[in-house]
């Protein structure tokens, strides 16, 4: 076990336990974009987020512009600044994660899937397409660059939309159901029935869908993970992991994701770090079988 590996464990490490798996990869990888988006982020969801405003998010926009033209407002859009200068990430993905944050200002219900998705795409979507350039694609992928971005899209789609079926409650008491109305209404479910917050069989037909389709959107991802750069691959896997297991919590806690918050405990996520260094070495675009979590939990 070489220091690198030791080094790259600790911080794979110290990620999972002070932040979760929230954007794991980019903790590891690409630091100044994950700082971006999570000031981006904050802006709308943080503590001065009542105060913030349509003309506060073209101010931010701005900032976005000069420090991708070389001109940095503070030392953490110079680090960010740099990073661009040095690989070749597009402007426009940022671009469109503010966007996402000025729909988290105008709206709070969303009528079919396809409004959602592009919310989706919107606020963590992008993340993914801001981390490729700076990962790499291994040299010995035959995937087309088109089909890894493709992987990327989708597995920032299934982390955010995991993260609306954890925070179901949470976001009801804010006013805020990001959940498909015509899904709802097809599963005979209304508002009314999610401000309340009661676990029915209704809402756990209805939830064991949004499960699945997360589920397939994981799967999408993982075609990508393979295709990355090998020193990319682990922390990526990481993230993968462990936004898949917050789905299988909320299947423990039987689909009620209004009173109890679906997590993975600190020694679970742990244990997922070597498993996911396993399959980072090991599963690559010429390698058919992947090690299976399962057989560690």
């Amino acid at each position: 076990m070489t220091y690198l590996f030791l080094i790259r464990l600790w911080l794979c490490h110290y990620c999972i336990l002070q932040n979760g798996s929230v954007h794991l990869f980019a903790s590891v990888v690409q630091e100044p974009s994950l700082v971006w988006c999570r000031r981006t982020d904050e802006l709308v969801d943080g503590p001065n987020a009542s105060h913030i405003t349509p003309m506060a998010l073209d101010r931010w926009e701005q900032r976005l512009e000069d420090l991708f033209n070389g001109r940095p407002y503070d030392m953490l859009d110079a680090a960010l600044s740099d990073t661009v200068s040095k690989f070749p990430v597009d402007i426009q993905p940022f671009r469109d994660m503010i966007e996402g944050m000025r729909m988290d200002l105008r709206k709070s219900h969303y009528k079919n899937f396809d409004e959602l998705y592009l919310y989706c795409y919107y606020v963590a979507g992008t993340v993914g397409l801001m981390s490729v350039p700076i990962m790499g694609i291994s040299q010995d992928s035959h995937a087309t660059t088109e089909d890894v971005y493709s992987a990327a899209l989708a597995l920032g789609i299934a982390n955010q939309l995991t993260n609306i079926l954890r925070d179901v409650g949470e976001d009801a008491r804010r006013g805020r159901i990001y959940l498909p109305q015509d899904e709802l209404a097809r599963s005979g479910l209304s508002d009314e029935d999610i401000f309340s917050g009661k676990v029915t069989d209704k809402w756990r037909s209805f939830m064991k869908g949004q499960i699945r389709r997360a589920r397939k959107f994981f799967d999408e991802a993982e075609k990508g993970v393979t295709e990355l750069d090998k020193a990319s691959r682990w922390p990526v896997w990481a993230s993968l992991i462990l936004y898949r297991q917050i789905l299988d919590a909320i299947e423990a806690n039987d689909y009620d994701n209004f009173t109890k918050r679906a997590y993975v405990g600190k020694v679970k996520k742990f244990l997922t770090l070597p498993v996911a260094y396993q399959r980072a070495l090991v599963y690559s675009p010429s390698t058919s079988k992947l090690p299976q979590i399962e057989q560690i939990f």
